[in-house]
């Protein structure tokens, strides 16, 4: 009995150290591919490797080069192209504005050629008028300045005459053309005459 369990301790041991060196046996073989790998992945390139894989580099970045002018290019003819459009139709929305005035004159001329009376046609001209005036001071911030009696400022207005008066400072006598101001800025000084205090 003592024979049988020793033989068969025996044969157990040997079982383990079977596949204690199978297992060591499959590690060392394991090591030894990953060395080779890790050996494989660093050895060094060859010159020809290293200039084929440089002239690739080389290649893809002249593309990236042109992609990036040819994009350039055309963001530069697109904004061109709208700053054109822009001076192009700049008034577009003053002129379709002014549209409704025209369309009121057309009809004021066609209607005046049955009217016998003036006074019709002078008031369908002043009903024009003051549309048109509403129209551009109240959308496009257009006012006019420059009324007879109004102090005479150079910055304002423009004296094509002068005459002595009984006045205490330069007044505007007359005006020939009205000035406008678009917002602060004057587009068009009004055309005068100045009336100034008579000299003693």
């Amino acid at each position: 009995m003592e024979k049988k369990e020793k033989k068969a301790e025996e044969k157990s041991a040997e079982n383990q150290n079977a596949e204690t060196a199978q297992n060591e046996q499959a590690a060392a073989q394991e090591t030894a591919e990953t060395a080779e790998e890790v050996k494989t992945e660093a050895a060094p390139k060859t010159p020809e490797e290293r200039i084929a894989e440089l002239e690739a580099q080389i290649e893809q970045l002249k593309k990236d080069a042109l992609y990036k002018a040819a994009e350039n290019d055309n963001w530069r003819k697109r904004m061109m192209q709208q700053k054109e459009d822009a001076v192009a139709y700049a008034n577009e929305s003053l002129l379709c504005d002014l549209l409704d005035s025209l369309d009121n004159f057309d009809r004021t001329v066609e209607a005046a050629k049955d009217i016998k009376e003036a006074k019709s046609i002078v008031d369908g001209v002043k009903m024009i008028n003051k549309s048109l005036v509403s129209m551009l001071e109240n959308k496009y911030n257009l006012a006019a300045f420059g009324k007879e009696g109004d102090d005479f400022d150079p910055e304002l207005h423009e004296a094509i005459g002068m005459q002595e008066g009984d006045v205490k400072k330069e007044k505007l006598l007359q005006v020939y053309l009205k000035g406008y101001k678009l917002k602060d800025r004057i587009i068009r000084h009004a055309k005068v005459m100045v009336v100034k205090p008579a000299e003693k």
